[in-house]
C-alpha cells in the first residue's frame, strides 16, 4: 500500500467557481460568510478608531481639567459631561480602553476570516461572549447617558452603532448553526429573525432614536421654536 504526498490536481476554473458560490451563498446568519467577515473588519476598525479618540480625549482631560473635548458641541452633545461621570470608568479605568482592546480583536477576526482562515467553534463561542458582553454594556451606557447623566457623546454613539450589528449578526450566525436542535417554536423565531434580520436591526435603532428624542425633547423643542 502506497501513500501519496501530493494533492490531486484540481481544475483552477472549477475551484474559482466553487469559491464564488461559497461567497454568494447566504450563511445561517442572514449575511454571506464574506459579508460577516467584512462587517467584523470594518465594524471593528470603526469602533477601534472611536474608542482610541475617546481615550486620547480622556487623557487630555486628565492632564488639563479645563480642556474642552472636541466632541462637546452643546448642552446635549457633551463628551465632557460623560467623561466626568462615574459611569465613564465602570471598572475602575476609562471605558474606552475596553473598546480599544475589544474592537482590535473583532477587526483581527474579520481580517482572518477574509483571508480564508477557518475559525474553530470554541473561537466563535468566545467571540459570542465578547459581543454579548459588549452589547449589554452599551445598553447600560445608553440608559445612563439618557436618564442619569443627561448628555450624549458623539464618539460613544459611534461605538453603540457598530456594537449592535456586530452582536446581532454574530448571534444569528452562531444560533443558526444549532437552530435545528432547538424546540420548534424557538426555531421558528430564529428563522424569522434570520429572514427579517435587516428590518429587526432597523427597528432596534429606531427604538434607541426615539428614546433619545424623548429624553432630550425639551432641548430639541427649543431649537425648533
Amino acid at each position: 500500500m502506497q501513500l501519496s504526498l501530493t494533492e490531486p490536481v484540481r481544475d483552477p476554473a472549477a475551484t474559482a467557481d466553487t469559491d464564488r458560490r461559497s461567497e454568494a451563498t447566504p450563511s445561517v446568519g442572514g449575511l454571506t460568510d464574506r459579508g460577516l467577515a467584512w462587517l467584523l473588519l470594518l465594524g471593528g476598525a470603526v469602533g477601534l478608531t472611536a474608542s482610541f479618540v475617546l481615550a486620547v480625549e480622556k487623557y487630555a482631560l486628565l492632564v488639563d481639567p479645563s480642556y474642552v473635548p472636541t466632541c462637546s458641541l452643546n448642552p446635549v452633545l457633551s463628551c465632557g459631561s460623560i467623561m466626568a461621570s462615574t459611569q465613564a470608568a465602570a471598572f475602575g479605568f476609562p471605558n474606552p480602553l475596553l473598546g480599544v482592546a475589544g474592537f482590535s480583536v473583532v477587526a483581527t477576526v474579520g481580517a482572518a476570516a477574509l483571508s480564508g482562515a477557518r475559525l474553530a467553534p470554541w473561537f466563535w463561542a468566545g467571540l459570542q461572549l465578547g459581543v454579548t458582553g459588549g452589547v449589554l454594556f452599551v445598553h447600560w451606557l445608553i440608559f445612563n447617558s439618557l436618564y442619569r447623566i443627561g448628555a450624549l457623546c458623539p464618539y460613544c454613539m459611534v461605538v453603540w452603532a457598530v456594537t449592535i450589528p456586530l452582536f446581532w449578526y454574530v448571534s444569528l450566525r452562531n444560533i443558526g448553526l444549532v437552530a435545528g436542535r432547538l424546540p420548534r417554536r424557538l426555531s421558528t423565531v430564529v428563522l424569522a429573525a434570520q429572514r427579517f434580520h435587516g428590518a429587526a436591526l432597523t427597528a432596534w435603532f429606531l427604538i434607541i432614536a426615539m428614546a433619545i428624542v424623548e429624553a432630550f425633547w425639551l432641548y430639541w423643542s427649543t431649537l425648533l421654536a
